[in-house]
């Protein structure tokens, strides 16, 4: 049974460290597309919802919204093919500046702090701030009667900073500031403004035409709030794209083609009238916007769906579930199998090592112990290009961040398993004639061995969980493919059902081994008579 347990641990070791040669032996990511090789990579998180860039419902695999056929059309003044690159809203300026895309076109608002990053297009659409409330609430007209309310609104948007600035007045007038909720989707924050989590929302009008009717009894008020601007963003100082796409935009709104766009998405207003010189909204506008009657028309199908209904719509969006589910399932085993050779690394140069090796393997333990892992993923993927030089795939880095956070977790597994077999072990095994290597290799380790299987399956477990971080990284693992799921279908409660089902089954295996691994230690502790 001994020689059992040494051989599998011996196997985990080794696919550690197979794994660790395949990160380096990996070639480097392609060098990022120019114009001149006819792709146009373009950023853009699809979990930001209607009308930008989402996925298609009656196809998941294609793309629609505004901005999707803006950027069709774009590439298609330059000759180029469009290629969509997911990532997280909130990190688009760094997977622009890493270059794994070479624009972005995401509702990113022209602003002096963006304009720090990035360098913006022309406009491409004008646009504003939209105040939402219950249709019986009176007392709510504008951001400055907002004073000790809740009003919702998303993270790291234009509309969030006016939210700030409204309230630090009200503060200075000597008035209670506004309670400001921050929100990753509009979905969440509408759904808690019907149900009385919000007393209202303030979100840019695109997001507040297409999200605000998902929800009855709700109303708008204060009319346009704070004009903005969007823009597309290229990388700094790449002025080449960015005259290409600043001519094919003029391109587009001279000949009426990013018009016509808007008014299918019902997005088209006096503000891009007046400025580009064209004619004004149209009076049923919103009836004759075909896309926006289609959102509604899905809307309110989602809304009245019948329970066999949505075990149909569960059933055909398992496919997407289920390859989320095994790039989750790869990543886990990887990064496992890293934690696992690392840790016990780790843990012999700290128990064992002189002085100076045991001091730093102490401080590598601390430090990644003391920071949070999303920061860690950020620096691996994003960091260490700018900083060393070094690029990583977005797998190759969910990998290395999980494993090496995980290692320092299961080094202290090891380091009380090592320390738990008593002194006079390695006593004996010295006085026997072994030298120290072969006492820890022997004598020392098969015993620790014997207390850290059960507590490192059970790490195994929340790895499983925790590698839903990795979506930071461009990573479309299960749990992101949850949020896009349940934004295109409205629904968080039953895909959550779903989503947390596969991670069940996903852990289970594994969490029958830490049953296993432990039964089978204790009995052969049990004193035989």
């Amino acid at each position: 049974m001994m020689m059992w347990r040494l051989y599998w641990m011996g196997w985990v070791i080794w696919v550690a460290l197979g794994a660790c040669g395949w990160a380096r032996q990996q070639p480097p990511p392609p060098e990022v597309p120019t114009l001149k090789k006819g792709v146009l990579k373009w950023g853009a998180d699809s979990q930001g919802g209607a009308p930008y860039c989402f996925q298609d419902p009656a196809n998941p695999a294609k793309l629609i919204g505004f901005e999707t056929e803006m950027i069709n059309k774009i590439a298609g003044h330059l000759g180029l093919r469009p290629e969509h690159i997911q990532n997280d809203w909130g990190s688009l300026p760094l997977g622009l500046d890493r270059g794994l895309y070479d624009i972005i076109c995401n509702g990113l608002e022209i602003t002096p702090e963006h304009e720090e990053k990035v360098d913006f297009s022309i406009p491409y659409c004008l646009t504003y701030s939209q105040l939402t409330v219950k249709d019986a609430d009176m007392s709510i007209t504008s951001l400055e009667t907002c004073s000790g309310r809740r009003i919702g609104t998303l993270k790291e948007s234009q509309p969030a900073n006016l939210l700030r600035q409204a309230s630090q007045k009200l503060v200075e007038a000597g008035q209670p500031p506004i309670d400001i909720k921050y929100y990753d989707d509009e979905v969440n924050a509408y759904q808690d403004l019907g149900i009385g989590r919000l007393e209202g929302v303030f979100v840019d009008a695109p997001v507040a035409i297409y999200y605000a009717p998902s929800v009855p009894g709700l109303k708008f008020v204060g009319g346009e709030i704070g004009k903005m601007e969007y823009g597309i963003a290229v990388k700094k100082g790449d002025a080449v794209l960015l005259q290409a796409i600043n001519s094919a935009i003029t391109r587009m709104i001279t000949s009426g083609e990013l018009r016509e766009i808007y008014l299918k998405w019902n997005l088209w207003d006096h503000l891009m009238a007046k400025a580009w010189n064209q004619p004004p909204p149209l009076p049923d506008q919103a009836e004759q916007a075909e896309a926006y009657q289609e959102f509604l028309k899905l809307q309110a199908q989602a809304q009245e769906m019948t329970f066999w209904a949505k075990i149909e719509l569960y059933w055909n969006s398992l496919p997407a579930l289920l390859i989320g589910a095994w790039l989750t399932l790869q990543i886990t085993i990887y990064s496992m199998a890293l934690a696992v050779a690392f840790g016990f690394f780790l843990a012999i140069m700290r128990t064992y090592g002189p002085p100076p090796v045991s001091f730093l393997a102490a401080g590598y333990i601390e430090l990644v112990r003391g920071t949070p892992l999303l920061i860690q993923l950020f620096f691996i993927f994003y960091g260490l290009p700018r900083v060393l030089h070094i690029e990583l795939s977005p797998f190759q880095a969910a990998i290395i961040g999980l494993g090496c956070n995980y290692a320092a977790y299961e080094a202290e597994n090891y380091r009380a398993g090592l320390q738990t077999v008593p002194r006079g072990q390695m006593e004996a095994a010295l006085a026997l004639g072994m030298t120290r290597a072969q006492a820890l290799r022997f004598v020392i380790i098969p015993q620790a061995f014997r207390i850290v299987i059960p507590p490192i399956t059970n790490d195994f477990i929340s790895l499983l969980k925790d590698s839903s971080l990795v979506s930071v990284i461009t990573m479309v693992e299960l749990t992101k493919v949850y949020q896009q799921l349940s934004i295109r279908y409205f629904d968080y409660f039953g895909f959550g059902i779903v989503v947390a089902i596969l991670y069940l089954l996903l852990g289970l295996p594994f969490v029958a081994l830490a049953h296993y691994t432990a039964k089978v230690l204790q009995t052969d502790r049990k004193t035989k008579v």
